[in-house]
């Protein structure tokens, strides 16, 4: 089975195309399956190249991370392989700021939200200077 081990890493960005490979050598020639653990494999978003050696996951989000195993078995036996992913994202607006206008004296709520991985950090500034 390729990659050898039982285990390997892969690191993708947010918005990317996760590609993972898993090629199986046997007689007969074995049968691959896919899992992810400890979730399910997003059916909107995936694809099965090269006959099922390939699986694509198009514009990834950080909820794609996690163990996803290869399988490979025909009747004599089977193996399997571990690909631990993570993806990271840049920092990206879940409310971005809206401009504010108020009168003398009058109250008013600014709301910024944004996420990433890893987490970022907020600052706020006003004329430049921060508060």
């Amino acid at each position: 089975l390729t990659p050898t081990g039982s285990t390997s890493t892969k690191v993708e960005l947010r918005g990317n195309v996760l590609l993972l490979e898993c090629i199986a050598a046997g007689l007969p020639t074995p049968v691959i399956r896919w899992i992810k653990e400890d979730g399910e494999l997003p059916a909107n978003r995936m694809f099965f190249e090269n006959f099922k050696k390939t699986l694509k996951i198009i514009d990834v989000s950080e909820a794609d991370s996690g163990n996803y195993k290869c399988i490979a078995r025909n009747r004599l036996g089977s193996v399997h392989h571990v690909i631990s992913v993570t993806v990271k994202a840049a920092p990206y607006w879940i409310t971005e700021p809206r401009n504010l206008v108020l009168s003398p004296g009058e109250d008013g709520t600014l709301i910024c939200r944004a996420n990433g991985n890893p987490k970022p950090s907020i600052s706020w500034l006003a004329n430049g200077v921060p508060i």
